[in-house]
């Protein structure tokens, strides 16, 4: 089981890192003197690949937790269970 305090540990860096990438920009534009129009384009370049890795990073974290001793993915007699605990209705 993951540590309560590296996944938040996990979280801010991931807000760090969100924080950054808008203020890399406006430096970008403003010191190097790059054209608008081209940072926003490469930032809407990088925005599908990069919230694709992101989802798959926090949303796969559910899988696998039927593997660890004591659970099964289904009860006895082949009935699904919900989240609720109660038999899946079908």
């Amino acid at each position: 089981m993951e540590h309560p305090t590296s996944r938040m540990s996990r979280h801010m860096w991931l807000m760090v890192l969100c924080c950054l990438i808008p203020l890399a920009a406006l430096a970008a534009i403003l010191v190097f003197k790059v054209p608008v129009s081209q940072t926003l384009s490469f930032g809407l370049i990088l925005l599908c690949p990069l919230s694709h890795v992101l989802m798959m990073a926090f949303m796969g974290g559910g899988h696998g937790h039927a593997s660890q001793p004591g659970s099964s993915a289904a009860p006895e007699g082949g009935e699904s269970i919900s989240s609720t605990g109660r038999p899946a209705i079908r």
